[in-house]
């Protein structure tokens, strides 16, 4: 390819992508599927190839000539009657099923050959090689999908026919090929022999396949110039009678009179002569390919015009005569002017109706991947509801554990203050207190003796801490169901977030295997959404991950806490205590020197010692961590519910968000297909 030509495509590229949205469509029907078809690939979409492709069809349906479909038994002669609607013998005949492919008959500027295999490839062979690839009894082919010959014929350039394989063939896929052409052309021609006409299998035929297609059906009754005027009259009335309902008009014709006729008309011939000019012309280059002047033709030329003078000199009234005869020509004025106008309407009204459909289709898909969001959703509100439930179920699960947590611990104080108190023992005290005498100023040394109470620290410490180590199990009795409620939490916390990831990645696997169900849907659309199931965990997971993990933590160092005030503070909170109660023993005795009538020395009782302990242990925290409204653990579920539910909004809100395109899109797509302007179909 050159640069140039490079060039134009880049530009053409640029105008249809870039500038198409300023274009002015006309009101035909190819203008509107034109502009059907720039809105449904607007690049916004994403559009498929397969999308491209099948507009692209639409288009060619609304530019091409109406179809019409030649149909009937092996032998009823269609293949004779399509050679005379085209004024040349080239479809073979015979008395065999010789047309085994579906023929499709179309313009074009030169005769030629298109043979469409089931691969989807093409191949182009001169017209006179159709017999190799259609006659049955030359080939089956069985790799032909379907036949296109091109002629360049005045009445194609307003129709295309369709040869079709005889519906009595013993070939079932010649049947059904058959069958599905009726579905699309715009007209359908039913041959038949005038003296086969009625019979039983041709009815069997007629109720199978052509019930559905009265309204654009014409039975042509062949091989009239066999039968007197009476014969044909009462086989038409017969048949106009009892199958009215698969025929809109029945016609007698002769296809081999029609043909003789339409071979020898003016215009057929010329059209033969010109064509032999041409190709005499083309043979002359090759063989004068230095030759700066048409002298090597001037004989041919002139041969030429000596023949066109010719056929226009013949008389032509006895050709007339056996055309009006054969009834070709009000076959073709039937096909202008009843079945054209029909066929034209019910073409628009299948193209519309497909655009709607393609339509429909695009936006299917798009509730399709919608409804991948939609699902994420539900499972993100269904967690909200789950994770409330669990959570307040876990809170008064474990409440009872918070409960002989403190139980515990208040048992082990009561031991303590106990253990204390019965050390407390009355001792002999001598306390000397210098006195000054007012005789001479004499000082003078007074001795007081009297009963006080002492604690035996080292024994208490003994006993709890040291050889006895009566605290100290029970402490680490208490640590051990405290490491064991931890661990249940910690486990039930991380089940939280188990079962919620357990159906996030249950619908993720569902989702990462979205395939579009229908080719036309857009590639790029359902890849989106799959690379959106395939980052469900940095986009939802990761966020609940996270937060799990961080309340783990925030619960462990409450647990720690408490861990550490009983390994560490309580043998500290005993001996500061026991100090306490001496200094306030000694202080007691102070004040009983001073007036001992008056004051006695106070013993401590065993609930002054345990309030003393718990005072110095900060007990209070401990009453409140466990017990109150505020107990840690209800406090972290609380937190944890609050935060889960901001997830869950937060999520759910980010889902919608991936959503919004695609609703977008899809009102959209109902906009374009609400453009369509209907048409209303007759029959």
């Amino acid at each position: 390819m050159s640069v140039n030509n490079s060039l134009a495509d880049l530009v053409a590229e640029y105008k249809e992508t870039y500038l198409s949205q300023n274009r002015v469509y006309d009101l035909s029907l190819q203008g509107e599927v034109e502009c059907v078809k720039d809105a449904l690939l607007d690049e916004k979409f994403k559009p498929s190839l397969q999308l491209k492709q099948i507009l692209n069809k639409q288009i060619k349906r609304a530019v091409y000539p109406m179809e019409v479909a030649i149909v009937g038994q092996f032998s009823s002669g269609k293949s004779t009657f399509l050679n005379a609607l085209l004024s040349k013998d080239i479809l073979p005949t015979g008395i065999t099923p010789v047309t085994s492919k579906v023929i499709y008959i179309n313009y074009g500027e030169a005769h030629k050959l298109r043979v469409t295999y089931k691969s989807g490839v093409h191949e182009y062979f001169p017209i006179e090689h159709i017999a190799t690839f259609s006659d049955q009894r030359k080939s089956t082919m069985d790799n032909i999908k379907y036949l296109s010959i091109y002629i360049p014929s005045e009445i194609l350039k307003e129709l295309s026919f369709v040869d079709t394989p005889g519906l009595n063939s013993q070939s079932q896929q010649d049947t059904e090929s058959t069958q599905k052409v009726f579905q699309d052309v715009g007209g359908i021609i039913w041959l038949t022999m005038i003296d086969n006409a009625g019979k039983r299998s041709e009815e069997e035929i007629l109720e199978r396949t052509m019930s559905a297609f009265k309204t654009k059906t014409l039975c042509l009754l062949n091989q009239k110039d066999k039968f007197s005027e009476t014969q044909i009259a009462t086989t038409l009335a017969y048949i106009e009678n009892k199958f009215a309902d698969y025929f809109s008009k029945v016609i007698p014709v002769s296809a081999k009179m029609a043909l003789d006729a339409r071979c020898l008309e003016p215009a057929t011939l010329i059209d033969s002569a010109m064509n032999d000019m041409i190709k005499a012309f083309r043979k002359g280059l090759n063989e004068n390919p230095n030759c700066d002047s048409l002298q090597f033709f001037s004989d041919d030329f002139a041969d030429f015009k000596e023949e066109v003078e010719r056929i226009r000199s013949q008389d032509t009234a006895a050709l007339e005569a056996k055309l009006e005869a054969s009834n070709i020509n009000q076959v073709i004025t039937y096909i202008e002017e009843v079945m054209r106008p029909s066929a034209t309407e019910m073409k628009a009204f299948r193209i519309k109706n497909d655009l709607k459909n393609i339509c429909d289709i695009l936006i299917n898909s798009y509730e399709t991947m919608c409804g991948v969001y939609d699902a994420l959703s539900r499972i993100l509100e269904d967690s909200e509801t789950k994770l409330t439930k669990r959570l307040d179920a876990l809170d008064r699960q474990y409440s009872s554990d918070l409960q002989e947590i403190h139980k515990r611990l208040e048992m082990i104080f009561q031991n303590v203050a106990q253990e204390i108190y019965g050390h407390i023992s009355l001792q002999s005290v001598v306390h000397y207190k210098e006195r000054t005498s007012s005789f001479l100023k004499q000082e003078k040394i007074e001795k007081h003796a009297f009963e006080s109470f002492r604690v035996d620290k080292n024994a208490v410490l003994d006993i709890l801490f040291y050889n006895e180590q009566r605290v100290e199990g029970s402490i680490k009795s208490v640590m051990q169901y405290l490491e064991r409620f931890e661990g249940k939490i910690n486990r039930d916390f991380k089940a939280l977030y188990t079962e919620v990831q357990s159906d996030v990645i249950s619908w993720q696997h569902k989702y990462l295997l979205l395939f579009k169900n229908r080719e036309i849907a857009s590639d790029l659309e359902f890849s989106k959404v799959k690379r959106f199931a395939s980052k469900v965990y940095e986009n939802i997971l990761n966020t609940f991950h996270t937060a799990t993990l961080g309340h783990i933590e925030s619960f462990n160092k409450q647990s720690a806490y408490l861990n550490g005030a009983l390994s560490s503070n309580l043998i500290q909170t005993v001996q500061v205590s026991m100090d306490q109660i001496e200094k306030k023993i000694l202080d007691s005795e102070a004040v009983h020197l001073q007036d001992p009538s008056r004051f006695t020395i106070r013993e401590p009782t065993e609930e002054e010692i345990l309030e003393q302990l718990k005072m110095n242990f900060d007990f209070a925290k401990l009453d409140d961590l466990l017990l109150s409204k505020n107990a840690y653990l209800h406090v972290e579920v609380k937190e944890m519910k609050k935060h889960f539910l901001e997830i869950v909004e937060e999520k759910t809100a980010f889902v919608e968000v991936e959503k919004i395109p695609y609703r977008e899109k899809i009102e959209d797509l109902h906009q374009i297909k609400d453009s369509i302007v209907p048409v209303k179909k007759n029959n």
